[in-house]
């Protein structure tokens, strides 16, 4: 259950602080292509370093938004349905992401980024709380040191998998984000 509850809990807010990281240059390129597309001229530089900003930091709104919540929402409806349903919003993200590039939205990246932050902050705040709660005395404290394990196994699974010989080449940046 610890094993369970680190993949779903844990590893993916790991993986999706280090994966946007690897697809940077590419999310640039699509940002101008698809303001080119749209508008007839490309986009200046520095308007494509505000938005490439504002769509790595929407993941930060969006987490303390879901760490304000958490509270709140698992009193009311209990922590192992918030914690189920929370994975329904990274479900809608990753949804958002992989058809971003067939889209040609730039948009869906960033309102996908912010729910994918609502749910990192979200699950970060109620998941150690939920596994000190449901292991035994005796495994308490290692339990409890399992959410930092996945969350350091996320961040370099996203390194590996953003390795350009894997997901992180131009074509399949959009299914490196939703995975």
């Amino acid at each position: 259950m610890m094993f369970v509850l680190g993949i779903g809990g844990s590893f993916l807010p790991g993986f999706h602080m280090s994966v946007i990281s690897y697809s940077s240059m590419h999310i640039k390129r699509f940002i101008n292509k698809t303001w080119l597309e749209r508008h007839g001229f490309p986009l200046h530089q520095e308007t494509i370093t505000l938005l490439w900003s504002l769509i790595v930091s929407i993941y930060f709104v969006g987490g303390l938004l879901g760490s304000l919540c958490s509270g709140y929402l698992s009193e009311k409806y209990g922590k192992k349905k918030c914690l189920i349903y929370n994975n329904l919003v990274l479900i809608a993200a990753a949804l958002l992401w992989g058809f971003s590039k067939m889209a040609k939205s730039f948009e869906i990246i960033l309102i996908g980024r912010f729910l994918c932050g609502f749910n990192s902050g979200f699950s970060l705040t109620i998941h150690p709380q939920y596994v000190g709660e449901i292991s035994p005395k005796k495994l308490r404290g290692f339990s409890n040191s399992t959410v930092s394990v996945f969350l350091t196994l996320g961040k370099v699974s996203g390194q590996i998998i953003g390795l350009r010989e894997l997901l992180g080449n131009e074509s399949l940046w959009p299914l490196l984000l939703a995975s």
